[in-house]
């Protein structure tokens, strides 16, 4: 697990700058602790630090084929390296090291770009190819590892995180006003924006390639190009529980300690039943919990602990979150507001204290059907036409109710459906139900300025295109598709990655094994959702492994009581940092509006949760990158 850094000159006989690298990337300290490496040569220049996970002694970076000309960088894993390096070296390569990522570099080698759907595993790369003077740089199938890119006059800079790219002056910190209308709509930013004009995010599953200043961006995997098979019941259950075996065996390859995230759902217990089935000591398994009941999920996470005899660590999460708070808006480079970052930063700081690589359950939700917006949109299709007329009404007087305190509960799944179903546009299927900010709330929350650069924006577009990109005639999967294409990627994985890696912590999800999505994306919805009983092939294939009360529980969600920490204890720093003098000053939203969400919040007239969170959180990032 490593930080990458690169830079390619507009002028390629100009020599990189190595004081240049450094400054970069030792930004990344907290993603690579253990060592830095660099190239710099005629220009261009690579460097990493890294985080010591395969091969301690021998993996350093960059790695250079051998005849130098080919030199790599390299963040992640790659777990079918045995089987590349074996095919490699019977075609004539030689290895220095027992690194996986040395493999890289090889198979670029032998097979150019084609060497990338060969990969097994999560990654982001950036090799210089002298031959061909090209930088090429990729990320996994899934998003697992980050990267970004910006162009500049002086050349190309890409990085691992956003602050390793500002330290460079020629890269602008102009702010994206379409990429903002994004954060407030979704609460973070899609690929490929990012919050800067001047910077973008590579899509999974891409590379991307620099050569006489031009940039291509090419798609090197899909999802959606997956066919659908007649599988059987029995099948689909067995091919599922040896695969997933297969997947978290083969994500444990690691020279150092490590353990799991445990939730107590069934992603993360299966996890665990895996890894304590392969290992021949008890796993470390690591668990976060609240004083508030309708949150505090560790009894389900104490009963899988008993069930494998896990040395079992958890801790509780607290409303005292103020130095939390400006510790990981800042960190995070962007603007980003799911609130679980806040239990994610700290089960992985417990997690650090113990182990350095993690596997997540992440992703199982996205390939098998486990979240309530599906449920909702299959509740407005039965409705149909008759829904669609009287939701308006409907949304109008489950308005009026109070919200509650409780994290889900009766009052706020109907406030929540009805106005989902009511003001978002129905041709975004269930992402209605996973959008925050709609039109009317926008139009009176933004400044005039900000309303008339947004004219011609669709802030939806990329929700539209995630779901026309697939194909086949499977509704369930096509949601899933788009899940998988911007929820995991841009919300889930951003916030794992940094949160994990802002301790020094690897996390690996085996649900996002290639093989295991590629099975998942094979299987019809009909073994997905049946009869409304959600992640059905899953649960069938878990059955006689997990506990009866882990299979039947019902979905959660890691998410935190923010709403009411929000009136409560949190309140003086929400009522600081949406000030009018700070709102007025900022010049993009309406202070009077402001004012009146963060009353009607704290009154406990209405949840506005999802609006004030994600102002505040932009308002610290602007303060500190906007400057």
């Amino acid at each position: 697990m490593c930080g990458i850094v690169g830079l390619v000159e507009s002028d390629l006989n100009r020599p990189a700058s190595q004081s240049a690298l450094q400054r970069m990337v030792r930004t990344l300290v907290h993603r690579g602790p253990d060592e830095e490496g660099s190239i710099a040569l005629t220009g261009v220049g690579l460097a990493m630090r890294r985080l010591a996970i395969v091969d301690l002694a021998g993996g350093q970076q960059p790695f250079t084929n051998e005849t130098g000309d080919i030199h790599l960088v390299a963040n992640g894993e790659i777990y079918n390296f045995l089987e590349l390096r074996r095919e490699l070296e019977s075609l004539g390569h030689t290895f220095r090291s027992r690194s996986d990522i040395e493999v890289l570099v090889h198979g670029y080698e032998q097979w150019g770009p084609g060497f990338l759907p060969r990969l097994r595993g999560m990654f982001a790369l950036a090799l210089w190819d002298g031959r061909t003077r090209t930088l090429l740089a990729a990320r996994d199938r899934a998003g697992e590892k980050p990267l970004y890119w910006s162009l500049t006059a002086a050349g190309l800079r890409l990085a691992s995180e956003v602050k390793a790219l500002l330290v460079c002056p020629e890269v602008s910190r102009e702010l994206d006003a379409e990429a903002l209308d994004q954060f407030l709509t979704y609460e973070y930013v899609l690929a490929p924006r990012t919050i800067l004009k001047g910077v973008q995010k590579l899509p999974p599953a891409s590379y991307l390639t620099y050569r006489d200043g031009q940039v291509e961006v090419t798609r090197y995997w899909d999802a959606a190009a997956v066919p659908l098979r007649p599988w059987t019941d029995a099948d689909a259950i067995e091919a599922l529980r040896d695969r997933l075996r297969h997947a978290v065996v083969g994500q444990m390859m690691a020279d150092v300690p490590l353990g799991a995230f445990l939730s107590g759902g069934i992603d993360s217990s299966t996890l665990v039943a895996f890894m304590s089935e392969a290992s021949p000591r008890p796993i470390n398994t690591f668990s976060m919990g609240f004083d508030d009941g309708s949150y505090n999920e560790l009894a389900y996470a104490r009963e899988v602990a008993a069930t494998f005899g896990t040395n079992h660590r958890e801790r509780t999460v607290t409303p005292a979150l103020e130095p939390l708070f400006n510790k990981l808006v800042v960190h995070l480079d962007e603007p980003f507001a799911d609130v679980s970052m806040f239990p994610t930063y700290m089960v992985s700081s417990l997690a650090r204290e113990h182990v350095t690589v993690a596997l997540s359950g992440d992703g199982g939700d996205e390939l098998f059907g486990g979240y309530d917006a599906y449920e909702a949109q299959a509740l407005a299709a039965r409705l149909g036409g008759l829904g669609e007329a009287v939701m308006p009404a409907l949304s109008a007087v489950a308005a009026s109710l109070p919200p509650t305190d409780k994290k889900k509960g009766l009052v706020n799944k109907i406030k929540r459906f009805t106005s989902g179903a009511a003001s978002a546009p129905s041709d975004l299927g269930h992402y209605r139900w996973m959008v925050y900010l709609n039109a009317a709330a926008k139009a009176r929350l933004y400044a005039t300025g900000l309303r008339d650069r947004l004219r011609a924006h669709d802030v939806y577009a990329p929700v539209r295109d995630a779901l026309s990109r697939f194909s086949q005639d499977d509704l369930l999967n096509r949601q899933l598709y788009a899940d998988l294409s911007l929820y995991l990627a841009d919300d889930i994985l951003v916030k794992v990655d940094r949160m994990a890696m802002a301790t020094s912590l690897e996390t690996r999800a085996p649900f996002l094994d290639a093989d295991v999505m590629e099975l998942a994306f094979s299987m019809p919805a009909r073994l997905k959702i049946r009869g409304g009983e959600r992640k059905w092939v899953l649960k069938r294939a878990m059955t006689g492994i997990l506990p009866e009360a882990i299979l039947t529980r019902k979905k959660e969600g890691f998410s935190i009581p923010m709403k009411n920490w929000l009136r409560h204890d949190l309140q003086p720093l929400m009522r600081s940092l949406l000030s009018p003098e700070r709102i007025r000053g900022r010049g993009l939203f309406d202070p009077e509006e402001v004012r009146r969400l963060m009353d009607e919040h704290v009154a406990g007239r209405e949840n506005h949760a999802h609006t004030l969170f994600p102002l505040m959180v932009f308002e610290r990032w602007a303060e500190e990158h906007l400057r």
